[in-house]
């Protein structure tokens, strides 16, 4: 599970920097937002495969509504609040806004990455095998790709790229944000890369048919979607 991405949300730094050293040693990737307001607009608009955030932010900012407010946004990623109150109306609070776990201060790292890796492997079956938008389907265990009942044959980083917009349907994301998921982050953020695969990409899936799914949003990247 290298590379995780991973957004942290948290406003005392010497929690946030124990959480960080933990995960780093781990091979996860953190974004740390010290105000609850910087975490929900990354949270939004970021690809983040999994969310760690304290519920009692300062200067008045609840963790509960900013899970509230991602999960409004249509955001699916996993979710896990931390806290210091250890009682059943938080935690069960924390839930219902959709959370998918709560730990409460102090705990371990360890248990921390472990109730991740649980959460990970769990978000991994739920998303299924199975990718569908509109009469585009996409197994990726088979790794077979059809349009409209015909195969389409892709080669591995056409897969992986249409794979990981078809994973954030409807949402715009943008070249870097493609250049980091299906190339490393190394390749050259100046080169087209992007751009040329998307050409090919859509020359197999939208040539010949008349509603087109692949979408570029000017001045920002693309999405999919009907």
């Amino acid at each position: 599970m290298g590379d995780m991405k991973i957004l942290l949300v948290e406003d005392e730094r010497e929690i946030a920097q124990f959480i960080i050293n933990g995960l780093r040693a781990e091979h996860f990737a953190v974004d740390w937002a010290e105000t609850g307001a910087k975490g929900l607009m990354w949270g939004k608009v970021n690809a983040y495969d999994l969310a760690i955030i304290d519920i009692n932010l300062g200067h008045g900012e609840s963790g509960i509504d900013i899970c509230a407010e991602i999960r409004a946004k249509g955001r699916t990623y996993p979710i896990i609040m931390l806290s210091v109150i250890n009682d059943a109306p938080t935690k069960i609070a924390a839930l219902n806004t959709g959370a998918d776990d709560y730990l409460t201060k102090p705990f371990f790292v360890a248990e921390l990455v472990a109730r991740m890796r649980a959460l990970l492997r769990r978000e991994k079956t739920l998303t299924g095998p199975k990718l569908v938008i509109a009469d585009l389907e996409m197994d990726t265990l088979a790794h077979t790709v059809t349009r409209a009942g015909r195969e389409i044959k892709l080669n591995r980083k056409e897969f992986t790229l249409l794979e990981y917009l078809m994973r954030n349907a409807g949402t715009t994301l943008t070249r870097g944000m493609i250049l980091e998921h299906v190339w490393d982050i190394n390749a050259d953020p100046f080169t087209n890369t992007v751009d040329v695969h998307v050409r090919f990409l859509r020359a197999k899936i939208d040539e010949g048919h008349r509603q087109k799914l692949i979408k570029t949003v000017h001045g920002y990247g693309y999405k999919i979607g009907e």
